[in-house]
Formats: C-alpha cells, structure tokens, sequence
C-alpha cells in the first residue's frame, strides 16, 4: 500500500486550497480547540526565550502563538510545498516572519538534518506517517525539553473511518494515507528517548499528550 510519505501523496491533499482554509479559519476564529490544548501544555511548562520546532507545522499558527508568548524562534518542517505562500503571509501579518525558518525535510529519514529545539511539536502529524517509531524516535531525540503530539483515539469507528477514507482515496488515485497507531505503543518510543508524560487530554476526535525531559 502507498504510503503517505511520498511527497506527492502530501501535496495532493494539502495543497494551496487547504492552505488557505486553514489560514482564514486561524485569522477568523484563533486557534482551535485541540491548538490551544498544546499551547496551553507548553505555556504551563514554560516557554520563554524557548526554541520551537514543529514538525508538520502547516501555516504555522501554533508557531505564531508561541513566539508571541515568549519563543524565541521556530522551526516549521514540512513535506507538503501547498502551505508556503499561505504561510509566508501569515508570519508577515503577525509579524514574527523574521523569527521562523521553514524548511522542506523528512525529520524520520534525516535526523541529522535537523537541529535539536527546547519544544517539539507534532500537531496531527503522526497520523500521517506510516513509521510513527521512525518518526517519533527523531523527534523525541531532538527535544531537549518538551514534546507534545497530537493523534487520533484507536477506536473501531476510527479505524472504519480512516478505512473508507482510505480506499475513497485510493480509488481517487491518490498515494496518501492516515494511520491509526496505537496510543501507548506511541508514547513509549518517547519514552525510551528519555521523555516522561506529563499531561493527557482525551478529545472526541484528537487526544494530547505532553512530554517533559
């Protein structure tokens, strides 16, 4: 079965279109619920003069909430090319433009690419990647501090959910795919990079965990 880290697979679903949606809802409404469960977890633990990097950071509005509560400089990583122009302007209508480097890279086939934050964050990330070991292994290697990650409960309506999406989406042509992986499979990977839990929120669509060093 494709899987969702062909570069491809992501740009034909978060594309400009999705971008743009994303951006005007952020503009519209602030962050959503399950955004600001993560920054709130950070801004609890502490985030100032903190480095960030976010991996899968779309648009770029949990960066922006951040860096104006206290970080000092983000890194976004992406592997969709649909995101830039519409995040370029956001970061320029915040104004923290200056204080954000955007780059196009696979943290879980490139670790060494990647320079190590205070904060990581993975905001429905995990669910995209079909290695969530490879994936979570790097990016709990690169928080000195924090982690916090955002993924889908593994339940049998979303598992028949992600299912029908799937195949809707092969059928369509496309090469991505979401997964499901197991929730405490997940947090022990960060585990064993040295990270201990410390805040869980379990919501109807996305669940939170929050890590610390």
């Amino acid at each position: 079965m494709p899987g969702c880290c062909d570069p491809n697979g992501y740009d034909a679903i978060f594309g400009a279109r999705f971008a743009r949606r994303v951006a005007h809802k952020y503009r519209k409404r602030g962050l959503d619920r399950t955004s600001r469960r993560i920054v709130d977890f950070l801004l609890e633990r502490g985030i100032r003069d903190a480095t960030v990097l976010e991996i899968g950071g779309g648009v770029g509005e949990i960066q922006v909430e951040l860096l104006r509560h206290g970080a000092t400089h983000a890194t976004n990583l992406e592997m969709a090319t649909g995101y830039e122009s519409e995040a370029s302007r956001l970061l320029e209508h915040a104004g923290v433009a200056g204080r954000v480097t955007r780059r196009n890279v696979d943290i879980a086939t490139a670790p060494e690419a990647v320079e190590a934050a205070d904060v990581v964050v993975l905001h429905r990330v995990v669910c995209c990647y079909p290695d969530y070991e490879r994936l979570l292994t790097a990016a709990g290697s690169h928080a000195r501090r924090l982690l916090v990650f955002s993924h889908p409960p593994r339940n049998v309506v979303s598992r028949a959910f992600l299912w029908v999406q799937n195949h809707a989406l092969l059928i369509a042509g496309k090469t991505f795919q979401a997964f499901v992986h197991p929730p405490e499979a997940m947090v022990g990977v960060l585990k064993e990079q040295g990270l201990t839990v410390r805040y869980r929120r379990d919501g109807l669509v996305w669940h939170v965990v929050g890590l610390e060093r």
